[in-house]
């Protein structure tokens, strides 16, 4: 079987590497660093319309809400990845909240707005905060404010609505009550109406250690959770998946794609904080290393709507760490040389993904936007895991590299306490 897999990030490297196992793997455009940390895939610079393939696998969010998978589809191509219908899910989280509360899916208390003066009146509601402001639209992971401060909530209203923040995409905003709880991803593979789950992960959205500072795409991430109860993952497709799954088909769509579940585990359960429509960055780079078996085989299922088996999953841990550009979420610096990554993926245990990565012309791998590497270790429990990742990620080095030094410390703690 041929994969297309259509990206250029570290989500994209992931998911190539988890589907050349068994499947011969192009991925477009890519970027320089994944062919050469994985010399079985091959980056093209073709549009996805004109590469020839037996199953396409669409990474990002904005291709498939501009309607990419319809296109792909409307040739004869074999798609995992939902239309543009599905797709609204992420490019409109108004519409998203509708489907949560048409379906049952229990969510934060919100609102949606276009004028500033129902915003504030709103915001008012919910007292002490926390408070949760939110672009409509696509804004690259970075459109969510959480803040205590009811001033900072009201200015980033004003700079979202005004387009000065998010251009059009700010233009409406979701406003939400904030939810308290651990934060958990679960990603589930779906053929349009059967689901199954992946491992589940726990992500880090903050740039600064201490979850400080502003909301990021990621800044790492690990699987699986050794703290969260057997039924976790029972209970939130039980509860949210399923149900979102069943309000999509009443509206006539078929969704066959990965349903990503941001949920909040609240004093009340398991809610819905956001469903992306498209595999989680940087999740995917802490759950594909564990998942086994016939990936290709299992999306090309799905992507023909008769899945019929489960993923399987090393019982290995993972834990990623992602390495970033001076300046991210920002402005960031680019053009600065890497090195050190080829021995880094060398280690035993240890993966490296490729996302924000060029070539100069004297054609050295250089930094290439934000989030540059995601650096992976795998061992036989979350510290261990954690060890392999830091120890690889500090043979890495480019000026003015940028990371979290305490991703999966707390499991640390737990574990040697």
């Amino acid at each position: 079987m041929k994969v297309c897999v259509v990206g250029a990030g570290g989500r994209e490297h992931a998911l190539g590497v988890a589907l050349s196992a068994s499947a011969t793997v192009v991925v477009t455009p890519g970027n320089p660093g994944m062919e050469v940390l994985s010399p079985q895939l091959r980056c093209s610079a073709q549009s996805p319309e004109a590469v020839d393939a037996d199953l396409f696998v669409i990474g990002p969010e904005a291709p498939l809400v501009d309607g990419l998978a319809d296109r792909l589809r409307a040739c004869g191509r074999l798609v995992f990845g939902p239309g543009a219908d599905g797709a609204r899910l992420e490019g409109s989280k108004a519409w998203m909240k509708q489907v949560l509360v048409d379906a049952g899916v229990p969510t934060a208390a919100h609102g949606t707005f276009e004028a500033f003066a129902p915003a504030e009146a709103f915001l008012r509601t919910l007292g002490a905060g926390p408070y949760v402001v939110k672009t409509d639209g696509l804004a690259a992971g970075k459109g969510v404010l959480v803040t205590s401060s009811l001033d900072e909530a009201l200015d980033d209203v004003v700079a979202k609505l005004s387009g000065t923040a998010f251009g059009d995409a700010g233009r409406r905003v979701v406003i939400e009550e904030g939810l308290g709880g651990p934060e958990v991803s679960v990603m589930a593979i779906c053929d349009g109406r059967r689901a199954v789950a992946l491992a589940p992960a726990q992500d880090f959205k903050r740039v600064g250690e201490g979850d400080t500072g502003p909301n990021t795409g990621g800044m790492g991430a690990y699987s699986p959770l050794p703290w969260a109860g057997p039924d976790l993952v029972g209970t939130v497709m039980d509860r949210a998946v399923e149900p979102t799954l069943a309000a999509l088909r009443a509206r006539g769509i078929d969704y066959r794609g990965v349903l990503y579940a941001g949920i909040m585990l609240t004093p009340e359960g398991p809610k819905v904080l956001e469903f992306n429509v498209r595999f989680g960055d940087p999740e995917t780079q802490v759950v594909c290393p564990r998942w086994t078996g016939d990936v290709a085989g299992l999306l090309a299922a799905a992507a023909s709507g008769s899945l019929d088996q489960e993923p399987t999953f090393d019982t290995r841990a993972a834990v990623g760490v992602v390495l970033a550009a001076p300046g991210y979420p920002s402005s960031v610096r680019v053009d600065d040389p890497i090195e050190g990554v080829e021995e880094a993926a060398a280690r035993d245990g240890v993966e490296v993904y490729a996302a924000g990565v060029g070539r100069d012309g004297l054609q050295r791998l250089v930094t290439a936007g934000g989030r540059v590497l995601a650096v992976v270790g795998l061992d036989a429990d979350v510290p261990a895991a954690r060890d392999r990742a830091y120890a690889a990620a500090a043979a890495i080095d480019w000026s003015g590299m940028v990371y979290r030094r305490d991703i999966a410390a707390a499991v640390r703690q737990e574990a040697v306490g």
